[in-house]
């Protein structure tokens, strides 16, 4: 803690899914303590990344606001991006010209897709890391709709499939190509992923698997087989990169940008960092985590806990996660639920068509209720800690 200042100032970079839930678990954690919580985000919208393909294909979303969200839990919103991070006097620095100053800073900037690697995708390829760029999208569609044009999803993740399918659902006289150098839902076990197989070939989804494009064009995209595809409209969701804040800041990072972490998230260069979701390396004992919702809450809930506990002096055990499920929503009327192991790997338990779609529609939408709850009580945030599969990481 500072000596000019007797109140404990935390400061929370990002307001996505991770951001939000550690600032508002946080402040109610802490509401006996003198602490000041100050949460960052260039816009006041809160974005449910995980709906970001209803938007493309024409759905209207909720309209949810940082500070409605906010109302009631103590935590003061500042609207305005982060320009820099300076360690040593233990600042950052915002596009709108104020200094805030911390005492520990929580960094959840998160991620966003990566069109800088394959020319022409940063000129002409769209992506879903904005909701306005989304809607923008789904405006440009709905023109190439009217003339049965062909739309082209680079990317056989679940960002890709969830994608294609509800363009096509939503589109039926388009052509929608879902382009992958591996076999799209290759996570999953044998019997979700013919699900999938299933869903697009009921939706006419044309699929190019093993194949990669070298060059976005303004109709087309170019494959490694030199193979020239037109395209109207591309969608980019391959590749993803991080804010390169945390590494021009001196922080500790791996090759991919990402803060890396000791066992209880914090910085392993800067112990007054913690670092969460989609910005942090976490290892667990089989490995590195990826960036997901699933994770990414987890961690925000460790993160705020565990701070909360180290500000009373107690001690504190090491973040534990395993992986409990991959839903994937297969457009409005049709999802498939993989259920995984800690490490990821399917085991042998599925869920497929409506009740799929239900338990999709649940896990989509309860963030916004989760943040609401946790001003009162506090929530789970976690369906494991991994048992025996982390049980050598903690």
């Amino acid at each position: 803690m500072n000596a000019n200042t007797t109140t404990q100032r935390i400061v929370v970079l990002g307001a996505g899914y991770t951001g939000m839930l550690a600032a508002i678990r946080l402040a109610r954690r802490t509401r006996k303590l003198d602490v000041k919580i100050t949460l960052v985000n260039p816009s006041d919208r809160f974005t449910e990344r995980l709906r970001m393909h209803q938007i493309a294909a024409g759905q209207e979303l909720a309209d949810y606001r940082i500070p409605a969200i906010l109302d009631g839990s103590g935590v003061v919103f500042h609207r305005a991006a982060a320009l820099a991070i300076d360690t040593e006097a233990r600042v950052v620095t915002l596009d709108d010209a104020t200094e805030l100053a911390y005492d520990n800073l929580v960094y959840a900037l998160g991620s966003s897709t990566d069109t800088s690697i394959v020319p022409g995708a940063d000129q002409h390829a769209w992506t879903l890391n904005d909701p306005r760029l989304a809607h923008r999208f789904s405006e440009r569609l709905t023109e190439i709709a009217t003339a049965a044009g062909t739309v082209t999803v680079v990317g056989g993740g679940l960002t890709g499939i969830e994608a294609a399918t509800e363009i096509a659902e939503a589109h039926p006289n388009l052509t929608v190509t879902l382009i992958s150098a591996q076999q799209p839902g290759a996570m999953m076990g044998d019997k979700a992923r013919a699900h999938l197989e299933r869903a697009f070939d009921r939706l006419r989804i044309v699929r190019r698997v093993g194949v990669k494009v070298t060059k976005v064009l303004p109709d087309a995209v170019r494959l490694d087989t030199g193979e020239i595809l037109a395209s109207d409209l591309t969608l980019w969701t391959t590749g993803v990169k991080v804010a390169p804040l945390a590494a021009e800041a001196g922080i500790a990072v791996d090759e991919r940008g990402l803060i890396v972490t000791d066992p209880t998230l914090r910085s392993v260069s800067h112990p007054e960092i913690y670092a969460i979701g989609d910005a942090a390396a976490i290892r667990m004992a089989w490995g590195q985590v990826h960036g997901t919702c699933q994770t990414g809450m987890a961690s925000a809930a460790y993160a705020a806990d565990t701070l909360a506990q180290r500000l009373r002096g107690k001690t504190v055990k090491p973040f534990r996660i395993g992986y409990f499920h991959q839903p994937v929503s297969l457009g409005r009327k049709d999802a498939v639920i993989q259920f995984t192991h800690a490490d990821d790997t399917p085991n042998r338990w599925y869920l497929k068509g409506k009740a799929a779609c239900a338990y999709k529609a649940m896990v989509s939408g309860s963030p916004v209720p989760t943040f609401k709850m946790s001003k009162h009580m506090t929530m789970q945030a976690q369906l494991s800690n991994g048992g025996r599969a982390t049980r050598e990481t903690a």
